[in-house]
């Protein structure tokens, strides 16, 4: 009887400490990740008589596996699982050599395991991700198959798993040809052929995944999940108009099934067909009230059709559950920032105390403060804010940068940035900031400097071309380099309108008159920004359309009286002071 008093001791000791001491380790246990499947028959306590050389085998593992000796603590884990009939012992076995990457111990371990537990699948899993790691291809169909014909509604969860596990090994195409391998002796398993799908768009093979995913419909056409992936593998192949045929056709077939509608209405609203993704989110709603996640989704449909008293009243009607009460107070504060009623938009912002809308709902309102020049209020918050939220220190920062900016301080917001820099030294966000505002503090050697450092990492980013170009037009020496970074900046995007007006401004000081006036032109009417204004009212002026010039300036101006630009066009041009 003591010793079987003993040996319950052990067990609990050795089940609990085994996995401290696995987790303590500096790794994980890769096994472990493997979701655990017992059957029923294996959830009683074993009882096992055992021998007290055993014992003192396990606590000798136990007390191993504590120091980091990890062989040690295989070592006696297996001579248990050798000597007693406990699937237990050879488990733990399994798990420390899959640690160690040790596959023969595995094998062995797993192998113990399964004679002792045949229909324990977590031992199935891990035989099957040994032969998987090891290229053993034929042990891998077997195991795979076996799986497959003991779970056969969780074979793809299980597979998956292992994708995921082997995901570093650069395995996935060996496990899609073990796939085929399992596919011939289970032919009419769905299962098999969507997971080949999802294996061959990881393979970057959307022709090859379509065939698996219609193979997968073909054997079980009410299959939602199959539906849904294969628009998914429309979309990624840009094809939104057959991403939207299959969805509608299968809506259409299985009209109680509210996963394909709620897909429909996602690809809708990729699309921008907001008044159909309406419609769909409105039948899903009339269906089920209590989705609550669809009703958001229509209120924020609303929102894009313009239709704010709509998605108000979506949102107020939610104010009454707690859990929803949040996001409901940030979107009606976003309503009422639309509607640039600051006050009523600042009630409801600072109603949001938790959840993940807090930080969006503080932002918010500190960006409207300043949009109103409320700039003391503003930079109180601010400050509240680096306390409160610590990990998003560095958008707090590049706000702050910001609230300086537009006061003026612009010595400020660059020793704020370099401070910055000094933690972050490479972040892309905080350079390209401190360029913009080096500027302003007549420290060009830093601009270039900092977007130079930015190029060098990130040497297609269009917006540090077009800043580093557009700055080097004060320099008649450089034209020829800021042409360079410009023509760049213009074939990454061709249709963005700053960059538009920066290589339209250089052909302007390069003398193309009527090459400027193309690109200015077609940089306004995309974006009537008041810079833009200015350089395309003095290409007119130089061009000898005054009128034109006299007309657009005044226009500009109404909008933008402050503007440094527009000033600068009417000192030196209008008022012929230059």
């Amino acid at each position: 009887m003591l010793i079987l008093r003993l040996f319950s001791i052990i067990i609990l000791v050795f089940l609990n400490g085994c996995a401290d001491f696995l987790v303590k380790s500096s790794a994980p246990v890769e096994a472990v990740k493997i979701a655990e499947s017992k059957p029923k028959s294996q959830q009683n306590e074993v009882k096992t008589a055992i021998d007290p050389d055993v014992l003192y085998m396990l606590l000798a593992a136990e007390l191993a596996g504590q120091r980091g000796q990890y062989e040690i603590a295989l070592e006696g884990y297996m001579e248990a699982a050798k000597r007693v009939n406990d699937p237990r012992f050879a488990e733990r076995a399994a798990k420390i050599a899959m640690y160690m990457r040790d596959g023969k111990k595995t094998d062995e371990a797993v192998s113990i395991w399964l004679t002792q537990d045949p229909k324990n699948l977590t031992a199935r899993k891990i035989a099957a991700l040994s032969a998987l790691r090891s290229g053993n291809k034929q042990a891998a169909v077997d195991h795979l198959d076996l799986l497959l014909k003991a779970d056969p509604a969780g074979f793809e969860k299980s597979v998956l798993e292992l994708v995921s596990i082997l995901q570093k090994d650069g395995k996935t195409d060996f496990i899609y040809e073990v796939l085929d391998a399992v596919s011939l002796k289970n032919p009419d398993q769905a299962a098999v052929y969507f997971v080949q799908s999802l294996l061959a768009m990881q393979m970057k093979d959307s022709t090859l995944a379509e065939k698996k995913i219609q193979r997968a419909l073909d054997i079980q056409p009410d299959w939602d999940d199959a539906h849904i992936f294969q628009a998914q593998i429309a979309v990624f192949s840009g094809d939104m108009n057959k991403a939207k045929t299959l969805l509608r056709n299968a809506s259409l077939k299985y009209p109680d099934n509210n996963k394909i509608k709620k897909m429909l209405a996602q690809v809708l609203i990729k699309t921008a067909e907001y008044e159909e993704a309406g419609e769909v989110y409105k039948g899903i709603v009339s269906v089920n009230p209590k989705d609550i996640e669809s009703q958001i989704a229509l209120a924020l449909v609303y929102l894009q059709l313009d239709r704010d008293g709509k998605a108000e009243d979506i949102f107020k009607a939610l104010l009454d559950q707690p859990e929803w009460q949040s996001q409901a107070s940030f979107y009606l504060g976003k309503i009422e920032e639309k509607r640039e009623h600051t006050k009523k938009a600042l009630v409801w912002f600072d109603k949001v105390t938790d959840g993940p809308f807090v930080f969006e709902s503080a932002i918010s309102a500190i960006s409207m403060l300043i949009k109103d020049k409320e700039f003391d209020e503003a930079g109180l918050r601010l400050n509240l804010m680096l306390d409160r939220f610590p990990k998003q220190k560095l958008r707090i920062i590049l706000m702050q940068a910001g609230l300086f900016s537009q006061q003026e301080q612009y010595e400020k917001a660059f020793n704020l940035l370099t401070n910055a820099l000094a933690e972050y030294p490479d972040q892309k966000d905080l350079l390209y900031t401190r360029a913009l505002m080096a500027e302003r503090v007549n420290k060009l050697d830093v601009l270039e400097a900092d977007l130079k450092k930015i190029l060098a990492k990130y040497p297609d980013d269009a917006e540090a071309l077009n800043a580093l170009g557009y700055s080097l037009l004060d320099d008649a020496n450089r034209y020829a380099e800021a042409e360079k970074y410009l023509q760049h900046a213009l074939k990454l995007q061709p249709d963005e309108a700053v960059i538009m007006d920066s290589f339209g401004w250089l052909q302007f000081k390069l003398g193309r008159l009527e090459q400027a006036l193309e690109y200015l032109e077609r940089a306004y009417a995309k974006q009537q920004e008041a810079e833009i204004a200015a350089h395309l009212s003095e290409v007119l002026w130089a061009l000898g359309r005054k009128e034109e010039a006299r007309k657009l300036f005044s226009k500009a101006i109404k909008n933008s009286p402050e503007d440094e630009f527009l000033l600068d066009f009417q000192q030196r041009i209008l008022n012929g002071t230059d």
